[in-house]
């Protein structure tokens, strides 16, 4: 039986992970070992983690050393909130672990990956399904966090440690250096704009458009199921509106306005105070890279500061 080598980095496991003949047989195993059916393997190219289809209705997750956080923020998702929430979440059937690689196998939704869709949908799809994407993300918010408090930093801790490494990650990133004094300013006044101590929630930092699956009404497009729960952590809830604002509602107004309505933030409050705060917490979020995520065409040409920044990502 081959084993799963003692991976500790990312190129090293993309590479193993490309070939197939070095994961199948475990992928296999695994599936027997559970008394599991398994069919020609489909492999899920997005993602970090191996993502198997065994077959129409079953995925195994397999999680290499190095991202076994991953695996406990999954698991601990998965339970807490099944049978909560009224959009469709996988199933966990099984768990284990093979060779110190952590591994669940989950039910399969149904549905098409959003970032095959969104693309093509009409302007008026768009505003109706980031409606529904504010929604599930207060949804998942009202669900009592639980054990999930115990995964990661508390939030107070967490956003400080960005707080401090946030300039010196921007610089690396290539943020134009017309950017920088107003990152400062946002910088120095992080802690007093960010609620740091408010009552945690759910928060998966990823409602972006390869996390979710949508399905076709008669209507046309809308929310079917939502997965990847590998970076889940709890802290202040509009951090997960950074993503939906970034990627998909990309600074057309009713597109924000959808996606704000749906979480429940009334007109009256979508100020500067919130494009600010907003603002401090896309900078700080854990996978910021506005330079590649902010997907409006030539922004960095448009803006001076990032004052202007968040006034062209939540126009009013």
């Amino acid at each position: 039986m081959i084993s799963l080598p003692p991976i500790t980095d990312y190129d090293t496991y993309r590479a193993w992970r490309s070939d197939t003949s070095r994961w199948l047989p475990v992928a296999r195993d695994i599936a027997d070992g559970h008394g599991l059916s398994w069919g020609p393997p489909h492999v899920f190219s997005t993602g970090t983690n191996l993502v198997v289809g065994l077959d129409g209705d079953l995925i195994l997750k397999l999680f290499p050393p190095f991202l076994r956080p991953q695996f406990v923020s999954e698991r601990g998702a998965l339970a807490e909130l099944r049978g909560r929430l009224g959009v469709p979440i996988p199933d966990l059937i099984a768990e284990g672990e093979r060779d110190g690689w952590p591994y669940l196998v989950v039910t399969r939704l149904a549905g098409t990956v959003g970032s095959e869709v969104w693309p093509s949908l009409s302007e008026a799809e768009r505003e109706r399904v980031l409606g529904e994407i504010g929604a599930v993300i207060a949804e998942v918010q009202r669900v009592p966090p639980g054990g999930l408090l115990a995964i990661g930093q508390p939030w107070d801790a967490f956003m400080r440690g960005q707080i401090a490494q946030c300039r010196a990650r921007h610089e690396r990133l290539g943020l134009p250096a017309k950017f920088l004094t107003s990152l400062d300013d946002l910088l120095r006044d992080a802690t007093e704009l960010i609620p740091m101590h408010a009552p945690p929630v759910i928060l998966t930092g990823e409602y972006i458009p390869e996390n979710f699956l949508l399905g076709r009404r008669a209507d046309g497009w809308h929310v079917a199921g939502l997965f990847d729960f590998g970076d889940v952590r709890t802290g202040w809830g509009e951090y997960d509106l950074l993503g939906p604002s970034a990627f998909m509602a990309a600074g057309h107004p009713r597109l924000v306005r959808s996606l704000f309505d749906g979480f429940g933030i009334p007109r009256s409050e979508v100020n500067f105070a919130l494009k600010r705060r907003l603002m401090a917490l896309m900078m700080l979020h854990s996978a910021s890279d506005p330079l590649r995520h902010v997907c409006i065409e030539g922004w960095p040409d448009r803006v001076d500061d990032l004052v202007q920044l968040q006034e062209l990502i939540w126009p009013e």
